[in-house]
């Protein structure tokens, strides 16, 4: 793993979390529109390439894959970009040093700061964070938002500031979010909220 450059150039730097590769039951759990586990990490995997080039920087946050290493590296070795992993809950009991030196960082939460925006990344998604009363985002995963059902967290999703969003595939048409498309949702939220409150996208 290589130091990480906590200042990017937000041309080509991208946020995604929770594909959960060979995680079959994650297709019924989230009502996920694909016919099998295989679909469903074959989908992921096209849309990644489609969006990420090899040069590209990934901010995965958190609940990668399931599975065994040769599970991981099969991934791993289909996606393109230079990938940062945020670990997830489903990570933690996974993790192995056998796939840990492919990604570029590893870390339970990570800083950065993408053309002059400061953000916070994490799996979980903050009550309050550092920065949260003076524009600092907050992007996190976990919760499987989608446009049509925020599930169990919905009540809890209506107290976050709107400079926080869920990058996860749920919310993002299965496929890794660009940080203009971040910094496009954020803008809107922060505008609606302004209005007197806002939904999530």
């Amino acid at each position: 793993m290589q130091k990480m450059n906590y200042r990017l150039d937000g041309r080509n730097v991208f946020f995604t979390s929770d594909t959960h590769f060979y995680h079959t039951n994650i297709i019924e759990f989230c009502n996920r529109p694909f016919k099998n586990m295989e679909d469903m990490n074959e989908t992921l995997i096209a849309n990644w390439n489609k969006a990420v080039g090899p040069d590209d920087i990934v901010f995965h946050l958190g609940d990668f894959c399931l599975g065994d290493s040769r599970k991981w590296n099969r991934i791993l070795d289909r996606l393109n970009g230079k990938i940062h992993l945020i670990l997830g809950n489903h990570d933690l009991r996974n993790f192995r040093k056998s796939y840990a030196e492919r990604f570029e960082s590893v870390a339970m939460q990570t800083h950065i700061e993408v053309d002059n925006q400061k953000i916070c990344l994490n799996h979980y998604p903050f009550l309050c964070y550092d920065g949260s009363y003076d524009g600092v985002w907050q992007l996190f995963g976990h919760v499987h938002t989608n446009r049509n059902d925020t599930g169990n967290d919905a009540a809890r999703l209506k107290m976050l500031f709107p400079t926080q969003y869920d990058v996860g595939v749920d919310n993002n048409d299965f496929t890794p979010a660009s940080y203009a498309q971040v910094k496009e949702i954020i803008e809107k939220q922060i505008r609606q909220s302004k209005k007197g409150g806002y939904d999530l996208p």
